[in-house]
């Protein structure tokens, strides 16, 4: 792989070694499908995230082709020879294939997606890119977002293309754009995101003339499409390094057209945490979050405990003795997220689910140091229902003060409740808790058929039973009957 860095030889061969290494792994896969289209007259090369996972030794499975072929002619190629094709972005220039393989005598799966060369770019009033394919592969690399990202490999003969200076970028560890980037943002303002999911997602710096351009251009992110910015935001939200896109969203002004709650807090003041305000405190709140997850990046804690405290603006006061409180702000702040996530076409699911969290954040706080009832711990378990136990990681995730013995305090608390949820749990099921009596059985008892009534003798014994916890079959008839007698 020639076009070498000649300032910095042990480094470069470094990553010489890497990208070669990963691509002999790939070769049986990307060398032979390379063959065909040699064979039908194209030429095929490995391109962009590729070729960069590649130099940084973390190439998947999931790989990337560029080729001077029409999508008509793609497919003729690559139908005879894939396991699966699909055609979702053909309007785009892009067919899709999966490909199994043994690779190093391992069966693997490879996700393939071949793109013709192509230039795309928006008119002011479109919210989706108009293609128009072109001829040669420098072309096509001009039109790519970053420099990192516009690398190419033409295969079989695995020779290095980078136009655009994209190795040194990629060494230096910063986000350049290969033309200018008010060019660039013109032709898709979803770069300006991408930008800072890439400053996440590899920790890398972003160039000042870039962000530059992010800041001037910020409100052009406002023709691309609600589905596009929720994609960006939340490949962002699951990196390793979020703080940093995140603040750079909010620098920019990219964050006041696509999450304006973030920034908003920016000018509050935490009533806990007089040293921090409660932008600072929310993105300390999603890094500890972040350290509690068990099985890899969970979208719906990273949301909750970044939208957690937006409420407080709304709900803000300023006491006569000189505090600021916010009362009520997670009930604000519940309806507010609803709100977000539903203009950013989340799931249904994904909403309630992140709102739930936001409004029971600060249940805990009344615990105290231990003075709820058996029946209060049972309500906490039933309202949080499945999500306790992102309840339970982003309620220690809250705790953000330097005060070492309150920060004790509360953690020793919270411990004190999680044990009183396990001991009951045991006892009663606490996960699957249910009325003593069912629908059926409060109709044979007091003898009529089904309607409203039904349904409050119901949450009647529901409340008996969170109150009591599990009452013995008689005890159970005898107080439904006082109650019915009680209704008239």
């Amino acid at each position: 792989m020639p076009n070498a860095n000649e300032d910095n030889p042990s480094a470069l061969s470094q990553v010489q070694r890497r990208a070669v290494s990963e691509l002999l792994r790939v070769s049986p896969v990307a060398d032979d499908l390379a063959r065909r289209f040699q064979e039908a007259g194209f030429s095929l090369a490995l391109v962009g995230g590729s070729v960069r996972d590649a130099l940084l030794g973390r190439l998947g499975n999931d790989l990337d082709f560029t080729t001077d072929a029409r999508p008509d002619d793609v497919l003729k190629i690559v139908r005879p020879w894939a396991d699966a094709v699909w055609e979702v972005g053909i309007a785009f220039g892009t067919v899709g294939a999966q490909k199994d393989a043994r690779v190093d005598d391992v069966q693997q799966s490879f996700q393939i997606e071949i793109t013709t060369y192509r230039s795309e770019a928006y008119d002011r009033t479109s919210r989706k890119p108009e293609v128009s394919y072109g001829d040669s592969i420098e072309e096509d690399l001009v039109r790519r977002d970053f420099t990192v990202n516009a690398m190419a490999v033409a295969l079989p003969e695995k020779e290095f293309i980078d136009p655009y200076g994209g190795r040194d970028d990629l060494s230096a560890r910063v986000l350049r754009t290969p033309g200018t980037p008010e060019e660039s943002f013109s032709d898709d303002p979803l770069r300006m995101m991408r930008a800072a999911r890439f400053a996440a997602q590899l920790d890398f710096e972003v160039a000042p003339d870039v962000v530059a351009a992010m800041t001037d251009m910020a409100g052009r992110i406002e023709i691309v499409s609600a589905e596009r910015v929720r994609d960006e935001l939340n490949k962002l939200i699951l990196s390793a390094h979020p703080r940093k896109g995140l603040t750079l969203l909010v620098d920019t002004g990219l964050a006041d057209h696509v999450l304006p709650e973030l920034p908003a807090l920016r000018l509050e003041r935490d009533e806990h945490h007089r040293h921090k305000d409660v932008y600072d405190h929310t993105l300390i709140v999603l890094e500890q979050a972040m350290a509690l997850e068990e099985n890899g990046p969970d979208l719906t804690l990273r949301i909750a405990a970044l939208l957690h405290d937006i409420g407080k603006p709304r709900t803000r006061r300023f006491e006569k003795d000189g505090r600021v409180s916010f009362h009520h702000h997670e009930v604000v702040g519940a309806k507010m997220t609803k709100k977000r996530m539903t203009a950013l076409k989340y799931s249904n699911d994904l909403v309630k689910d992140v709102s739930r969290l936001v409004e029971l954040h600060l249940r805990f706080h009344g615990y105290g140091t231990g003075e709820w009832t058996d029946s209060a711990v049972r309500r906490y378990v039933r309202d949080a229902g499945p999500l306790l136990d992102r309840l339970h990681k982003l309620t220690r995730s809250d705790c953000t003060t330097r005060n070492k013995r309150k920060a004790t305090a509360l953690s020793q608390a919270y411990d004190g409740l999680e044990e009183r949820i396990a001991e009951l749990q045991e006892q009663e099921e606490l996960d699957s808790i249910r009325p003593d009596l069912d629908g059926n059985q409060i109709m044979e008892i007091l003898g009529i058929g089904p309607g409203p009534a039904i349904g409050q003798a119901y949450k009647f014994m529901l409340e008996l039973r969170l109150e009591n916890g599990p009452m013995e079959h008689d005890a159970a008839v005898t107080a439904l009957k006082e109650w019915w007698a009680e209704q008239g």
